[in-house]
């Protein structure tokens, strides 16, 4: 079965060794003559990428202001701010320079500047959002894809409430991408970032519309592309060829191109936003601790899809008498993957610690709003299915 779909991917890449150069014409080009430029920490500035950003805005004769300070899993409390400043200093265009969490930060401080309510509204359900600012992004940092997605993913600071919105509202207009601006990236934020990507198409991947097989192959060369890219950058960082391999499949993970005829289930995307939310990890490493124990817990009503994962991209030898071995292998072999570059395959690993009963029942609780509600789709899980996964994976 497949299933019908549409796709819209309207974002403009600039893509290579010199693409910082067309900065100052593309926010021109799409409208921009009042910038809020937006960033993380001091990295963009030691890089001296920022520089080379504000001295595209001035040659392009385009005023700006400035907010630094975003996070990794980026703050409401942050977006508030943006919001208020945008509409202080009458921003029309958004430039988010570095990576899912600045990007996310804009496009939340886009939704919020022409809107009269509070912007938290739109992650609470109360309202669906209906106009935001064009927002262009430099990205820094390949993992979340979000320089040419629909999703926004925004941390409550009360009560470190980690939830997600997706409207083709809050697309970048542009995506300016040089692979060189990745090698000094730390072994451990490449890595949870090729997991990132990784994850982003297998929770497409695993769906029960099993029969598009070009998105299928599309898919399975991105994951083996990532997992062997990941391999050569992490012992020769400034290796342009795999840091461009990466970057791109970033966007490709997470533009929907491999949803095509599929269905996204995100059930272990959604599950690890409640460890993020409440611990401060990584993402990615995050999701590299849940999924193993969300593979074993559903791939008993799907093990053709398994041993297809498993043969395909991580080169199981299928064994067509046992496919319960073979998906087992295929698992087995993400972890060995995991370990490789350093990800963890356990919260026990994510955390250093064990995590408590009580800790559990809170991710639970936060992830089901109180047993409301239910996630993923090949799988659906209940409360019950999301604390059986938690402690699998403890």
């Amino acid at each position: 079965m497949i299933k019908d779909f549409n796709f819209y991917a309207p974002t403009r890449v600039v893509f290579g060794g010199q693409a910082e150069d067309k900065i100052g014409q593309l926010v021109a080009n799409y409208g921009g003559t009042r910038v809020l430029l937006h960033y993380g920490g001091g990295s963009a500035e030691r890089s001296g990428l920022l520089g080379v950003v504000r001295q595209q805005l001035t040659q392009a004769g385009i005023a700006w202001c400035e907010l630094g300070g975003v996070v990794p899993n980026p703050l409401l409390s942050k977006v508030r701010e943006g919001i208020d400043l945008c509409r202080r200093e009458r921003v029309d265009f958004i430039l988010a320079v570095g990576g899912g969490s600045v990007i996310d930060s804009s496009k939340a401080i886009g939704y919020g500047v022409p809107y009269p309510g509070d912007v938290w509204d739109f992650w609470d359900g109360k309202a669906v959002p209906q106009a935001c600012l064009p927002i262009g992004a430099v990205l820094t940092i390949p993992a979340a894809g979000s320089e040419m997605s629909s999703s926004c993913v925004i941390t409550n600071d009360d009560g470190l409430l980690k939830r997600g919105v997706n409207s083709d509202l809050c697309r970048c207009r542009f995506a300016v991408m040089n692979p060189a601006r990745t090698y000094t990236l730390p072994p451990y934020q490449t890595a949870a970032g090729a997991t990132d990507i990784m994850m982003h198409t297998m929770e497409r991947y695993f769906s029960k519309y099993e029969d598009m097989t070009l998105t299928d192959a599309i898919s399975e060369a991105l994951l083996r592309t990532v997992r062997d890219a990941a391999m050569v950058v992490l012992e020769h960082p400034e290796d342009y060829r795999h840091r461009a391999q990466i970057m791109w499949a970033g966007s490709l993970a997470h533009n929907d191109l491999t949803e095509c005829g599929t269905e996204k289930d995100f059930a272990t995307h959604r599950l690890e936003h409640e460890l993020s939310a409440l611990f401060g990890v990584t993402h990615g490493a995050g999701l590299a601790a849940l999924w193993p124990s969300w593979a074993r817990y559903v791939k008993a009503k799907h093990l053709a899809r398994f041993v297809q994962f498993a043969v395909n991209v991580m080169g199981v030898t299928n064994d067509f008498t046992h496919p319960e071995e073979t998906a087992e292998a295929g698992i087995r072999a993400i972890e060995s993957f995991y370990r490789q570059i350093g990800m963890p395959t356990s919260i026990h690993e994510l955390l250093g610690r064990d995590i408590t009963d009580d800790e559990i029942e809170t991710l639970v609780d936060k992830c089901s709003r109180g047993g409301t509600i239910t996630v993923g789709a090949m799988e659906v899980l209940n409360a019950a299915d999301m604390r059986a996964i938690y402690q699998m994976a403890r």
